[in-house]
């Protein structure tokens, strides 16, 4: 026998889900599914007055559903960014080499904003460089130790982009 509980609870279960934004919805599976197909993203910050910082670039990065991770020169623009409070970021979801050589095309892959915040956590970094070494088996013979040996000496920095809760902006 349905109760009072359960039917309530059902409609009310109906409610959120017809008042939630859509692309809640359709933003994670959808940016998880690129983060894993693709080798390449490309960043740029954004500044307090909303647009872009001149600075961009194309990473390797590692992901864990939606949260996208980057290990970076800890004198980098994108750590000195952070740093100085700049902590959203658009992020450019795909790989068309060299952001310099694709006469901006890559502006036309999909993209996402993003709050950035740097990870200090040791064993974070120790979960996430094996994310890295799954991404990039052979990269990572030469940059694996690399990653590791910045993070422990303070040269490098791992920074954390998680999507803003719009996910994508087309």
């Amino acid at each position: 026998m349905i109760g009072r509980r359960q039917i309530l609870g059902t409609l009310g279960g109906f409610a959120v889900l017809a008042l939630t934004p859509r692309p809640l919805f359709a933003a994670a599976p959808a940016l998880t599914e690129a983060l894993v197909a693709t080798d390449l993203i490309y960043l740029t910050p954004i500044r307090a007055d909303g647009t872009e910082s001149r600075c961009q670039a194309e990473f390797w990065f590692a992901s864990d559903g939606t949260d996208i991770y980057v290990v970076t020169a800890a004198a980098a623009w994108r750590a000195r960014a952070v740093a100085d409070g700049l902590d959203r970021a658009r992020i450019w979801v795909g790989d068309l080499g060299v952001w310099t050589r694709t006469d901006g095309r890559y502006r036309n892959l999909p993209q996402v904003e993003a709050s950035a915040a740097f990870v200090t956590d040791s064993g974070e970094h120790a979960r996430v460089l094996k994310l890295f070494g799954s991404k990039y088996p052979l990269g990572w013979v030469l940059w694996g130790p690399r990653f590791r040996r910045g993070l422990a000496n303070g040269s490098r920095v791992m920074l954390r982009y998680q999507p803003v809760a719009s996910g994508w902006i087309r």
